[in-house]
Parts: C-alpha cells; sequence; structure tokens
C-alpha cells in the first residue's frame, strides 16, 4: 500500500467545492516519496508494545526510550504514521482542556483542577522544546490563540472567560481584547472583542507525527506499518502479521478504539471536517490581518478552529459531522459534502472577500469521546495494560502530556504528573444502541441550536447551559 492514502475520489461536490482535486487527503498528508515501513510478519517481543503510530504512541515511546534506552520498544499500526487524528487535526497545540475546571475540581479537588492546569500550559512549552531539541521540522510557532466575539453573546461569554479564569486563581490565563485590538489582530466581520490565551502554539500536524516517528526510530523503537490489530490481552497482542509479547500494552487507539474488540462503547467517534485554501497572496493576507501564526475562532457553541500555515493558506475547520449508528469508522465519512460546504460558509461569514479563494483541501476523521468528556491516562499494574485519551479534540498537546505520565507510570515513578487528575480516570460506558445514537445525535443538533438561540437573543444559549451541565464540556 503507498503511503499516501487512496480515498475514493467524489465527484458530487457542490460547485463551491469542486476544486478540489483529492477529497478526504488532509492538507498535512505525506508525499508519495515518504518511507514506507513493513508490516510486522512474524512472532516478536518486547518491554513495550504500543497499538497506534499517532501522538499519544508515539511521545509515549519517545519518553519512555530517553528514561530508559535499553528498553524494546514496539509500536504497531493499521494503516501508517499519522493516519489518524495525529495527521488530520487543526494544528492547534493548546493548553485547552475539553472540561471545565469547575467540573474537574467538583469530581476531584481544586488543588488538582489548578495542577492539571499548570501542566497543560506547560505542556505547549515542552513540545516545542522537543521539537527544537530533536530538530524535528514541524513549523511550530508559539503565539498563542484568540477567541473572537461576533455577537452580543459572544462578547458576554469571552468576558465570563476570563472573569471565571481570574476568579479560579489563573489571573492571566485569558486576557480580554476590547473590538480595536481584536480587529487589529484579525480582520474578520463583525467582532466587538475577544478572548486571548497565551498558551498554544500552531503545528503542521503531519510533519510532527512523521519526525516523532523518525526520531523514536533513530533511539531504537520499530514501527510496524500496515499491521492490523486482531485482539490483545495481557502480556500480548495478536496481528495481522504475527503475535507480540510484551510486559506492557499500551493503548493508543483515540478514536479508532472503538474498532477493537470489547471497545465498542468505550467512547464515541465524532467526525471533524476540515478545509484548506489555496496559499493567499501577501496583500490578501495583510488587508484581512491573516499574516499571523496563532489560532484563531469565534466563541460559538458549535466549535470551529482556524490558522494559517507557513506557506498562507487559511486552514478552517469545524464540528457538526453526524455520529454515526454503532460507533462506526469509516474513510467515506472523511468527505461531507453538505457539513464541508457549511464550513466554507461559516470561513466566508469570517472573511467575505475570501468569495473567490479555491479550496484546494477538504477532509476529515474522528475525534474519541468518553461518556463524561473527561481524558484519561492510566495503567492497570496487574495486568500491565495501559492506555491514554480519548481527549475529545484536543489532543496535540494532551497526547504528550499523557505519553510522560504512561512513562513515570510504567517505570514505576511516582512524580506530580502521576497525581494528576487524568491518571486512572475511568468514563462510564457509553449507553448501547439506538440510544447511543440518539443521544450524540441530539447533542450535535442542540449545540447547533444553541447557537441559533443566541443569534436571535443576543444573549449566552440556555441550551448550551444545559448542555454543559450535562457533559462537563466547554
Amino acid at each position: 500500500m503507498a503511503i499516501n492514502p487512496q480515498f475514493e475520489l467524489r465527484n458530487t461536490a457542490p460547485a463551491d467545492l469542486a476544486s478540489v482535486q483529492s477529497p478526504g487527503i488532509p492538507v498535512w498528508a505525506p508525499s508519495l516519496k515518504e518511507k514506507v515501513r513493513p508490516p510486522l510478519s512474524a512472532d516478536t517481543t518486547a518491554d513495550v508494545v504500543i497499538i497506534g503510530a499517532g501522538y499519544t504512541g508515539l511521545w509515549s515511546a519517545y519518553y519512555l526510550l530517553k528514561a530508559d534506552p535499553s528498553l524494546r520498544v514496539v509500536i504497531v499500526e493499521r494503516e501508517y504514521v499519522g493516519y489518524g487524528a495525529s495527521g488530520r487535526n487543526g494544528g492547534w497545540c493548546s493548553a485547552i482542556f475539553p472540561i471545565s475546571l469547575g467540573r474537574v475540581a467538583k469530581l476531584h479537588n481544586y488543588d488538582q483542577a489548578l495542577s492539571l492546569q499548570y501542566a497543560m500550559n506547560d505542556t505547549v512549552d515542552e513540545v516545542g522544546t522537543i521539537i527544537s531539541e530533536e530538530k524535528i521540522d514541524a513549523d511550530f510557532s508559539k503565539e498563542g490563540f484568540l477567541s473572537l466575539a461576533r455577537s452580543q453573546a459572544q462578547l458576554q461569554k469571552a468576558k465570563a472567560a476570563v472573569r471565571s479564569a481570574n476568579d479560579f486563581g489563573l489571573k492571566g490565563q485569558w486576557d480580554l481584547r476590547s473590538r480595536e485590538e481584536a480587529q487589529a489582530a484579525v480582520g474578520a466581520h463583525g467582532i466587538l472583542g475577544a478572548a486571548y490565551t497565551q498558551h498554544c502554539a500552531l503545528v503542521h500536524p503531519g510533519k510532527l507525527v512523521r519526525g516523532l516517528a523518525a526520531t523514536v526510530e533513530k533511539m531504537g523503537a520499530t514501527i510496524y506499518e500496515n499491521t492490523n490489530v486482531v485482539d490483545f490481552e495481557p502480556g500480548q497482542i495478536q496481528t495481522s502479521g504475527g503475535r507480540v509479547t510484551a510486559k506492557y500494552i499500551i493503548r493508543a487507539t483515540e478514536g479508532y478504539t472503538s474498532q477493537l474488540p470489547n471497545h465498542k462503547r468505550t467512547l464515541a467517534p465524532l467526525y471533524s471536517l476540515v478545509l484548506a485554501t489555496e496559499p493567499l497572496p501577501e496583500a490578501t493576507r495583510r488587508e484581512l490581518r491573516l499574516d499571523h501564526r496563532f489560532g484563531f475562532n469565534d466563541l460559538r457553541n458549535l466549535r470551529v478552529y482556524a490558522q494559517m500555515t507557513t506557506d498562507g493558506r487559511l486552514v478552517f475547520g469545524g464540528r457538526g459531522a453526524p455520529y454515526h449508528f454503532g460507533s462506526s469508522v469509516s474513510e467515506s465519512y472523511d468527505v461531507n459534502d453538505g457539513i464541508h460546504a457549511k464550513i466554507r460558509r461559516t470561513m466566508l461569514d469570517f472573511f467575505p472577500s475570501l468569495e473567490d479563494t479555491a479550496i484546494t483541501h477538504r477532509w476529515g476523521g474522528p475525534l474519541g469521546v468518553p461518556r463524561d468528556w473527561h481524558p484519561s491516562v492510566g495503567l492497570d499494574k496487574e495486568t500491565g495494560l495501559a492506555w491514554a485519551g480519548p481527549y475529545v479534540g484536543d489532543g496535540v498537546a494532551t497526547s504528550n502530556l499523557a505519553g510522560r505520565v504512561l512513562r513515570d507510570l510504567i517505570l514505576d515513578k511516582k512524580s506530580s504528573l502521576t497525581s494528576l487528575p487524568i491518571v486512572d480516570h475511568r468514563s462510564p460506558q457509553w449507553e448501547r444502541e439506538p440510544l447511543r445514537w440518539l443521544l450524540v445525535n441530539m447533542g450535535l443538533y442542540a449545540a447547533s441550536a444553541a447557537d441559533v438561540e443566541e443569534r436571535l437573543s443576543g444573549k449566552p444559549s440556555n441550551i448550551s447551559k444545559i448542555l454543559e451541565k450535562l457533559t462537563g464540556a466547554h
């Protein structure tokens, strides 16, 4: 199999997306010249075997080998390095945690919630440090991110976010920006103000995941691509090409976890879809104040996210794609004409003057959502089975933190990281179908309805408040 995914091409795209030549292939995708790694073809042994060659698996391998170069680490990947969310995301390496700190404090305690946010903040810098030390070309740029307020309801939410962080003891985590300051930063339509945080960096996701893979291989790890895990149990995994026996097994499968035996209800795979424009002329970037490298979005309930790449493309993504019955995952879901067209309309709502700008890439992929929206990482010492994720779409940085936690747990090293509230957190199982399908898609519909409510009322949505109470998500 070629390293570049062979997605089914579609000829049914709306006219405004017809310029995309290969729907489903991310702008971050590897070229055909990239290294193709052979599959596992015989039984082997290791100290640690990792299922999944994305950020979680690769960061875990990196920190384990950094701490103990003598370890035998094997990574098995069903497709190729970075095939999943690690090669499809929007490129935000941020300190965002998917549930509110207030919710974390209620589930654990205040000090743990505060420690978690500090750890997330530090993780953004940690990623930058490792990229620099290992000379990984990943287009890393830490300029923060700006959450624009483009309605009165959103402006109230921006003010509330800053006030809430300050009241929690995180003064400076978020800063409020005036209309003039926000407009000077991003030339989007209808800006009334913004909330800004310094704790975010942009990366080229594909370069990062492939650079990490090359780094851990130099350190001694072995990566097998095109190797499907058929089953696993304490002490061994069974793959399409052979058995790997190991004391420790790390499940690092994120949105694809539901495809593993006995994990159908562990998480709900939700799809996030993304567009990339052709490189914008310098004059256009200056006019729209897009000549920067910080992430930005607005404060709507159905999340969107954007960044400018080093070659001048606007990458713009969002949620809203439906959950598929039975937690199914398929390449056919990576392209959705209706949702991609809606994302493009949202992009033009931000920047109407980009109407004639070509969309060159459109793609998507599943992200993992646990029943309580709470990411976790842990190790069962009796069985040697470890896991990390899911991250609810905020995994670029959190996967690095998870890798360091797994290092400490596997090497039996107590640290400040092993006492974080994500460690050994157990999310409840999702409901059985068809209730799961109804609940998840009703939640997506409610988030969309909350945005309509805010446009009509000019106030933060009551629907959104109910959703946050039910899920803890923010």
